[in-house]
């Protein structure tokens, strides 16, 4: 995903795409201890979108602390 793309995300959408983002790359990290994994690339492109989304989150102000207590007060069930 491009920079440009993610900076024309509110900061609600913002937040729930990291979360998406790390949640797919959990369980990537899973999967390659217990199987081969047909797109191995796949981790290094999540781990530098996740990288681009926080970098513009720290930009708009909001801190590893924020982001973290967003998260638990919008955890799914």
């Amino acid at each position: 995903m491009k920079p440009f793309e993610l900076r024309e995300l509110s900061d609600e959408e913002l937040l729930r795409k990291y979360f998406e983002l790390s949640d797919e790359y959990f369980k990537l990290r899973i999967r390659k201890v217990t199987e081969t994994l047909p797109n191995p690339k796949r981790l290094t492109m999540l781990k530098r979108d996740i990288a681009r989304v926080l970098t513009i989150l720290r930009e708009r102000g909001y801190t590893k602390e924020k982001v973290l207590m967003w998260g638990r007060k919008n955890a799914r069930t």
